[in-house]
């Protein structure tokens, strides 16, 4: 189940990255629910995610 959640977060963060302030709302929604290995998992796809897209760049400061 807890793996269903991460995938599903992933592909929220992806149709709400057009809006800066969605994606951090998002982000902040998954934070609360992904266990600590899946934010660690997060993180790394969240680099890849907005390494072409830099004004995603503050929202990388939720996980951090």
């Amino acid at each position: 189940m807890a793996r269903a959640i991460f995938e599903y977060t992933k592909t929220v963060l992806k149709k709400v990255s057009f809006n800066v302030e969605l994606f951090c709302i998002e982000l902040e929604k998954a934070v609360k629910r992904l266990l600590p290995y899946e934010i660690e998992e997060l993180k790394i796809w969240l680099d890849n995610f907005t390494a072409n897209r830099p004004e995603l760049y503050k929202s990388l400061a939720i996980v951090k």
